[in-house]
């Protein structure tokens, strides 16, 4: 029987140990006078437990005093002194912690951060945990020089860049830009703020330079010496675009190509001056390019030009054709019309009233209009064939 009691017991306080959350914060946090502090207040989100309500409280004599309440209405500050200093994060779940900016030394104190869930049975749990706050005034630490821009502490003409010094310690911190001077003379005052501004940056402006930070609490603090360079881009893009003029380089330049075909071009003595300018030579490789378009260019030429000439040939051939076929056509109606006319004389045709036929050849006025008309067509056909030809002279035999 008592061993079943003590498993219950057991029971019970491991569910309530591991099965509720539990808030983590420490036990004490020092912020800097005049500076922002964070109370760290945490726990691990459990399933089934909802946080209602968060609470910071305050210790003022024997009674602690809410300071700020969130419930489902939203953030409330309960205190004026606080309104614009306090903020309580929200946005990561099981993070409920405190920060408080711009610190006082009457800030010192107990703080409580309490927490209400509702459990799945929907009964609450509240837990809560005291920190203490201590609030010191800190000394400035040694500053650091940085710059804003990724080329480091040498920059070119014309950019804009600043140089920034960053102390640590309790607030206000006031600060003094340095830029030392040759001959061992007293550096000379150039800024009062914490950034030095270079808008824009100029050679003059080149030299060593450090910054001094002094708080409220502890000794004026120097930074190390940076130096600084400002670089003439001009001046340099010139130095980098000069060529030599007057000299002539000894120079064997070899170019290899390596595709289906392999060649090789060497030049001896090579002039370091063209005619493109001053140290500007082609390359032999575009020189062959260049040389290989205009021949590509010449041989696409003469091709259209020839396409187009046996075009026109082929088109006058074609049109000889048809007027030979027309003069052919033309002949055989003539040979036709030359045989069945027969022949006649000067005189006129003699016939019978009883009939159409003539008992003498003549050459009658048909035969006569045809010689024209075939005379006519010699003429204007100058690719008459040797067929037509040979028609015409039996014709003139016949006669």
């Amino acid at each position: 029987m008592g061993i079943l009691l003590g498993l219950l017991l057991l029971g019970h306080l491991t569910v309530d140990t591991y099965g509720r959350p539990i808030l983590e914060v420490p036990e004490s946090v020092t912020g800097p006078w005049k500076g922002d502090v964070n109370l760290p207040c945490t726990y691990d989100p459990l399933q089934g437990y909802t946080q209602v309500l968060v609470k910071w409280l305050v210790q003022r004599g024997s009674d602690p005093v809410t300071i700020f309440l969130r419930d489902s209405s939203g953030d409330h500050i309960q205190q004026a002194k606080y309104q614009g200093r306090l903020h309580v994060s929200h946005k990561v779940p099981g993070d409920v912690s405190l920060q408080l900016s711009t610190l006082e030394m009457d800030d010192r104190s107990h703080y409580t951060c309490e927490v209400t869930w509702q459990t799945p049975d929907g009964n609450q749990v509240v837990r809560d945990k005291i920190t203490e706050l201590r609030v010191q005034k800190l000394s400035v630490s040694k500053p650091t020089v940085t710059t804003g821009s990724g080329y480091g502490f040498t920059v070119p003409q014309g950019m804009r860049i600043s140089l920034q010094c960053q102390a640590r310690g309790s607030p206000p911190i006031s600060y003094i830009w340095y830029k030392q001077q040759t001959n061992n003379q007293e550096p000379i005052k150039v800024a009062t703020l914490s950034t030095l501004l270079f808008k824009p940056a100029v050679v003059a402006d080149s030299g060593s330079y450090f910054c001094t930070a002094k708080g409220q609490v502890g000794s004026e603090q120097h930074s190390d010496i940076v130096k600084f360079v400002v670089k003439d881009s001009s001046k340099l893009l010139k130095t980098k675009t000069e060529a030599p003029t007057t000299m002539t380089y000894p120079l064997k330049a070899t170019s290899t190509v390596k595709q289906s075909w392999d060649w090789t071009t060497d030049m001896d003595g090579y002039l370091g001056e063209t005619s493109a300018g001053p140290g500007k030579s082609l390359p032999v490789f575009a020189i062959i390019l260049i040389i290989s378009l205009c021949c590509m260019v010449v041989f696409t030429m003469a091709y259209i030009m020839l396409c187009r000439k046996t075009s026109q040939q082929e088109h006058v051939y074609e049109a000889a054709r048809a007027h030979a076929r027309e003069a052919n056509d033309s002949g055989e109606t003539m040979r036709v019309a030359i045989f069945a006319s027969g022949c006649s004389s000067d005189e006129p045709t003699s016939q019978n009233l009883g009939n159409n036929y003539s008992d003498e050849p003549c050459i009658g006025q048909e035969y006569q209009i045809i010689a024209q008309i075939n005379g006519d067509y010699a003429r204007l056909l100058d690719t008459v064939p040797l067929d037509y030809e040979f028609l015409a002279t039996e014709g003139k035999s016949v006669c």
